[in-house]
C-alpha cells in the first residue's frame, strides 16, 4: 500500500487536534457548542482521506477515463489510488477554493466522487443536513478554506495512522465533553490500552500464527484495535491481524472505519449496531478481545432483546445470569466470553462493581460463579484513580483466558497497581495519571511471574504494584440459613400438625460460609455455641462468588498516638498565636 512507503514524521497529537478545534470560531452563532463536533469530525475525517489521495489523484481520474463505463472498475481503483478507497471527483480542496460562488455544488460533486465504502461513512455523520445548515449560514466556504491550510494539513507523511486516530479520539472527546456525557462514556488512553495489549500478549507464542482474529465489542474509534495490531507486528511481522469492531455511536462508528480503510484494513468488519441487542458477530471466534465497556449505565434499552436470549440459556451470550437493570457491563463480558474461541484471551476494563455487587444467587454472582467455576479468570487489575478523561474513580482490567496454562489452574492472581503510575504535568479532563513505561513494565513483570510480591520502581519506592495469588474456590461461599424455633408465651417451642418444629422468621438469620470450610463444621463453631435450638435449613443454601479487592490489600496504619497528636495541636496554637501577635504589634 502507499502508506507503507511514507516515511512517518511524529506530530503532537493534542496540538494538532486543538488547531482543528479552533475551526470553531466559523462556527459561533448558527451552531451551539455541542454542535460544533457534527461539523468538524466529519471534515477531518473527509480532509483525511483527501491528503491521503491527493498524490495520486491525477493517476486516479486516468485511471477513472479508462474503466468508469466497465461493470466492474473497484479493484482497479482501488490499485490507481493506493488505498482501499478512491475518488473520481476532479476537485481538490484547492480547487474548491477557486470556486467561491458554486462551492456548494462542487463540494457535493467532490463528496458524490469517493468510493461506496467512504460514502457509507458520510451516511453515519448524516452530513447531507450539516452542509445544508452551513451553507444557509455562509460558512461553507470559510470551513473548507480553514481545513484547507498548512494547519489543516493530514497528510500520512505528516501524521502517522495511529496518531491520526489519537486525533480523532481526542475530537471525539472534545465533542462528548460539550455534550456533558456521563462518567461511564470515557476513552481509553494510550498508556491504558499499551497494558492491555501487553497483558493479553505477555504469554503468547505468535511465531506460528499466520492469522490472528482480535474483536472490540465496543470499540469507539477502534484505537484499542489498532494498538492490538501494532503491538502484535512488533512480536511477528508477518502475522495477519484481522481486526474486527462494533460500536452504535454513527459518528465514532464512522471515525472507525475510516480509521480502517487509511490503515488498509477490512472496514467491513467495523459494523455499526448495538453490541447487546444487535450482535453483528454471531457465531463468530476471536483469539483475543480488547474493550472498554460503557459501566454504571443501565441496559433499559436493550432489556426485552437481552432477557429473549438470555431464555436461550447456554445457546445464547446470557445463559449465565442477569446484572441489574441499572449496570450493563457484566454483559459485555458475557458477550466477550461467548467468542473466545479454546484459546483466546479478553482483557476488558470494569468499575468495582463486577467484584462484589449483588448477594448469593443474583445476577452479578452468578455471573461470576460462571466465570469462575470454569477457571476462565486470570486476573485483576485495579489502576489507580484518575487514570480516564472523563471519569475518575477506580478501575479494574479482568483479564479472561480459556488457556490457561497449566500451572495457573484453579488459581487466580489479583494486581494492586493503584500506586502504579506517575501524575501528569497538566491533566486532561479528569485524566491526572498515567501509566508510563516503567508502571507497564512492573505490573506485565508481576502478570508473569504469577506470584505473591511486591514490585518497586528501582528510582521511586512510591510507584509499586503488589501481586497476590488465590485459589478460584477463595473467592466462593455458601450462603446457609439459620432458622430458630417459635416459641409460645410460655417459652415453649411451637410444632406444626405434624409435630415438625415452627421457625420464626423474626429470628431468622444467614451466615457466609467460605466454600473450602465445612457447612457442619463452622455451624458448631460458629453458631450452636450462642444458639444451641438453631438449625440449618438445606435447602435455602446459596453458592455465591465475590472477590473482595480491597480487603485482600488493606494495610493497617497504626492511628497516631494521642500524646504526639495533642503536641501537634499546641505546637500549631504556639505558632498562630505567634502570627497574631506579629500581626497586631505591627
Amino acid at each position: 500500500m502507499a502508506q507503507d512507503k511514507i516515511q512517518v514524521v511524529g506530530t503532537n497529537i493534542a496540538e494538532k487536534a486543538s488547531m482543528i478545534w479552533n475551526v470553531a470560531d466559523q462556527l459561533r452563532g448558527p451552531f451551539k457548542p455541542h454542535e460544533y463536533g457534527l461539523v468538524i469530525l466529519p471534515m477531518t475525517v473527509i480532509k483525511r482521506f483527501h491528503d491521503c489521495l491527493l498524490p495520486t489523484h491525477d493517476a486516479v481520474l486516468a485511471k477513472w477515463e479508462v474503466v468508469k463505463n466497465m461493470a466492474v472498475y473497484d479493484g482497479m481503483m482501488k490499485k490507481a489510488s493506493g488505498y482501499s478507497f478512491y475518488n473520481t471527483s476532479k476537485f481538490t480542496f484547492e480547487s474548491l477554493l477557486a470556486d467561491a460562488e458554486n462551492i456548494e455544488s462542487n463540494f457535493r460533486d467532490y463528496l458524490n466522487g469517493f468510493s461506496e465504502n467512504v460514502q457509507d461513512i458520510l451516511t453515519n455523520f448524516d452530513f447531507d443536513s450539516v452542509i445544508r445548515r452551513m451553507v444557509e449560514n455562509n460558512m461553507l466556504y470559510l470551513v473548507i478554506k480553514e481545513f484547507a491550510s498548512q494547519k489543516g494539513y493530514l497528510g500520512p507523511d505528516k501524521i502517522s495512522a495511529v496518531d491520526c486516530g489519537y486525533i480523532f479520539e481526542d475530537l471525539v472527546r472534545r465533542f462528548s465533553e460539550s455534550y456533558g456525557e456521563d462518567a461511564g462514556a470515557h476513552f481509553t488512553s494510550r498508556d491504558i490500552i499499551y497494558l492491555m495489549t501487553d497483558i493479553l500478549l505477555a504469554d503468547a507464542d505468535l511465531t506460528q500464527e499466520a492469522t490472528i482474529p482480535v474483536y472490540d465489542m465496543t470499540m469507539g474509534t477502534s484505537q484499542m484495535l489498532s494498538c492490538m495490531e501494532e503491538r502484535i507486528h512488533a512480536l511477528n511481522k508477518n502475522s495477519s491481524v484481522l481486526c474486527y469492531g462494533q460500536e452504535f455511536n454513527p459518528s465514532t462508528f464512522a471515525i472507525a472505519k475510516s480509521d480502517m480503510l487509511i490503515r488498509g484494513g477490512e472496514a467491513g468488519n467495523m459494523r455499526f449496531g448495538d453490541t447487546l441487542s444487535n450482535d453483528q458477530f454471531q457465531g463468530y471466534q476471536f483469539k483475543y478481545i480488547i474493550s472498554n465497556p460503557p459501566f454504571g449505565i443501565d441496559w433499559k434499552r436493550e432489556q426485552a432483546a437481552v432477557e429473549s436470549e438470555a431464555k436461550m440459556g447456554f445457546s445464547g451470550r446470557f445463559g449465565a445470569g442477569l446484572p441489574k437493570i441499572s449496570d450493563g457491563q457484566q454483559l459485555f463480558v458475557l458477550n466477550g466470553l461467548s467468542k473466545l474461541d479454546k484459546e483466546g484471551k479478553m482483557a476488558i476494563i470494569q468499575n468495582g462493581s463486577p467484584l462484589f455487587s449483588g448477594d448469593a444467587g443474583s445476577g452479578p454472582s452468578k455471573i461470576r460463579q460462571y466465570i469462575l467455576e470454569n477457571d476462565w479468570l486470570d486476573a485483576i487489575i485495579q489502576l489507580s484513580t484518575d487514570q480516564f478523561m472523563n471519569t475518575g474513580i477506580s478501575t479494574y482490567i479482568w483479564v479472561l483466558n480459556k488457556n490457561k496454562q497449566e500451572w495457573k489452574t484453579g488459581k487466580v492472581q489479583l494486581i494492586d497497581a493503584s500506586h502504579c503510575y506517575e501524575q501528569r504535568r497538566k491533566s486532561i479532563g479528569n485524566k491526572r495519571n498515567d501509566i508510563t513505561d516503567k508502571c507497564r513494565e512492573l505490573i506485565v513483570k508481576a502478570y508473569g511471574d504469577y506470584a505473591n510480591g511486591i514490585y518497586k520502581d528501582e528510582d521511586n519506592a512510591d510507584i509499586y504494584c503488589e501481586s497476590k495469588v488465590f485459589d478460584t474456590t477463595d473467592f466462593g461461599y455458601n450462603k446457609i440459613t439459620i432458622e430458630r424455633p417459635l416459641r409460645d408465651e410460655n417459652g415453649e417451642i411451637v410444632k406444626d400438625k405434624k409435630g415438625k418444629v415452627t421457625a420464626d422468621s423474626s429470628l431468622r438469620d444467614t451466615e457466609n460460609v467460605p466454600l473450602k470450610e465445612d457447612i457442619d463444621a463452622y455451624f458448631q463453631r460458629e453458631v450452636l455455641p450462642y444458639a444451641p435450638d438453631a438449625w440449618i435449613d438445606k435447602k435455602k443454601t446459596v453458592v455465591g462468588y465475590e472477590i473482595p479487592m480491597t480487603r485482600y490489600f488493606y494495610k493497617y496504619e497504626q492511628p497516631e498516638k494521642s500524646d504526639d497528636v495533642l503536641n501537634r495541636i499546641v505546637s500549631l496554637e504556639d505558632s498562630i498565636a505567634k502570627s497574631l501577635k506579629n500581626l497586631f504589634d505591627n
